[in-house]
Order: structure tokens, then C-alpha cells, then sequence
């Protein structure tokens, strides 16, 4: 018999560096997992990472088990961290913050490739040159 799933939800955390503080802590509780053995598990998956802020989503069966599905990070974490900026712009039409080569944009769109629902490498690269333009970063070339 299969398990009956409970909940699923999303969550952000920094790879490898999460703990069972707040904010974490009581939404995995809230939902019926064990906090610290869903850290042990998502350090261990995402120790590669190294702080970088992730996506997981996680399904909780009515066992209290889990499953976890780590994403790729956002991509305007990603955007900001080629642009080398902190934050985006309060005004992005009209305060510029930052630029990116069109060969990091095509960088950060085959990597987060798989988790985009765009057909080519174009339209994802067009997916995040928008995303780079709402923050307030130009995309040169």
C-alpha cells in the first residue's frame, strides 16, 4: 500500500549552513517532521553549496516520513551574485544597481535550466534577463 501523503510545502535555506532555528524549525514541526533529522539530511544533500540559498520542497507522509527535493537557488540570487551586488534596486527602471554579460546570463539559465518550464536555452536566458531587469541589473551584449 502506498503512503498517504500529508503535506507538502516549499522552503529557502542556505545550503549545507541550516539550522533548527527559527525559520525553519517551526514550520517543519508545524508540518510533522522531525527538525533535526530534516537538517542532518539537507546539510548532507546540499554541503556543496556552501551558503548559497536553496529551494527544497518537501512531501510528509502520514508515517511522519519525508521526502526532499532540492531545487536550484533562485534565480535572483543567482543574478545578484554575478552582478556582484548585494540588493536590487528600489527603482529598477530608472537606478541601475548593476551589469552582466550575456555569457552569465546563458550561465545562470543552464543552470537553472531544469527547474524553469522554458523549452530552449533562449527562452530561459530571456526568463532571466527579465529577472535581471526588475532588480535593476542590465544584461550587456
Amino acid at each position: 500500500m502506498a503512503k498517504e501523503i500529508t503535506a507538502q510545502f516549499k522552503i529557502m535555506a542556505p545550503g549545507g549552513q541550516a539550522t533548527p532555528a527559527p525559520p525553519l524549525g517551526p514550520v517543519l514541526g508545524a508540518n510533522g517532521v522531525n527538525p533535526g533529522q530534516f537538517i542532518q539530511q539537507f546539510n548532507a544533500a546540499t554541503g556543496a553549496l556552501n551558503g548559497k540559498v536553496v529551494g527544497c520542497i518537501v512531501t510528509v507522509y502520514n508515517d511522519r516520513s519525508f521526502d526532499m527535493q532540492i531545487k536550484s537557488s533562485p534565480a535572483s540570487v543567482l543574478v545578484k551574485e554575478a552582478a556582484g551586488v548585494d540588493k536590487g534596486s528600489g527603482r529598477p527602471n530608472t537606478e541601475k544597481v548593476g551589469k552582466i554579460t550575456r555569457a552569465q546570463c546563458e550561465s545562470i539559465a543552464r543552470e537553472k535550466m531544469e527547474d524553469l518550464n522554458a523549452s530552449s536555452i533562449e527562452s530561459a536566458m530571456r526568463m532571466i534577463e527579465g529577472t535581471a531587469r526588475s532588480l535593476g541589473v542590465t544584461v550587456e551584449g
